[in-house]
């Protein structure tokens, strides 16, 4: 892939929350423009500071975020401003507003980013949510949909301004298995009839691997395990790689989180010397009464 067709480009970047966490550590990639990308990964491997970055919630720590050729510089409002006008983003957890009704909140983008009319923006919001399956629920409160229709709203709201650029963090997350593949096509259906790029974090393997162009795996420690073509990775022979696209419960990606071991946590060897140490005090007491 050429700079050119490349939309995003992360140069080397590492990235903390604080100075004793490292959630990305010195990543490379690109996100080619008009493609699907999945970034799959465990839970707490950065998937979704990488999003954070990219839309510039937050600044790398080392490294540059680069946009259409340009390096994002958070602290400059005017280019965030204009970098948010051209993406959308679905949110882990939707991300709604509770007091607005459900046309409300597809409606908000139009009004804080365009001067449309409210004609226009009425036909604009009910055509997205005609697109989720969710028009008829336009005058319903977010109280009054269930989790999978919320996630449905967002997506929704995270089309409305047709943009070159499309995040979605955890898309199929709380939807039934209809639901799932309607989202799933319509991720698809989207990116091929707008152009768009599409960004897909997800732990869900088969609904990434059928609509995606390139997949990217990271680990825990914000590495880059592999990436490459869905076909590529479900082929793949390292361990790893293995694993996860199997959902294998033994491999070298391990379930616990590190942590010290269970005995210096717990102090379950000091607890054993001294238990050690009682018992061997109430034997003496006890031979001591039968003499």
């Amino acid at each position: 892939m050429s700079p050119a067709d490349a939309l995003i480009e992360i140069d080397r970047v590492t990235f903390g929350y604080d100075e004793r966490r490292t959630i990305l550590a010195d990543i490379s990639l690109r996100f080619e423009r008009g493609k699907v990308t999945s970034i799959l990964g465990g839970s707490g491997c950065g998937k979704t500071t990488l999003l954070r970055l990219i839309g510039g919630v937050h600044a790398a720590t080392k490294g540059r975020v680069v946009f259409d050729g340009r390096a994002l510089d958070v602290g400059d409002k005017v280019q965030m401003h204009a970098l948010r006008r051209r993406l959308g983003m679905l949110f882990q957890f939707g991300a709604l507003f509770t007091d607005l009704t459900v046309f409300e909140n597809v409606a908000f983008p139009l009004r804080e980013h365009t001067d449309l009319p409210e004609a226009m923006i009425r036909d604009i919001v009910l055509m997205k949510l005609n697109a989720v399956g969710l028009r008829g629920a336009a005058s319903l409160r977010i109280a009054e949909v269930s989790g999978g229709m919320a996630r449905r709203i967002a997506l929704a709201r995270a089309i409305a301004l047709d943009p070159e650029l499309i995040m979605y963090d955890e898309p199929f997350a709380g939807l039934d298995l209809i639901s799932m593949g309607v989202a799933a096509k319509l991720i698809r259906t989207l990116n091929d009839v707008t152009g768009a790029t599409s960004l897909v974090v997800s732990h869900d393997v088969p609904e990434c691997m059928a609509i995606s162009d390139w997949v990217v795996l990271m680990a825990t420690g914000g590495r880059l395990v592999a990436q490459g073509t869905p076909k590529e990775l479900m082929e793949s022979r390292d361990p790893e790689v293995r694993q996860f696209v199997r959902g294998e419960p033994d491999g070298p990606v391990k379930f616990h989180y590190p942590a010290p071991e269970l005995d210096e946590d717990f102090g379950l060897a000091a607890a054993g010397d001294g238990a050690g140490g009682a018992g061997s005090g109430a034997t003496g007491a006890g031979a001591e009464a039968r003499r």
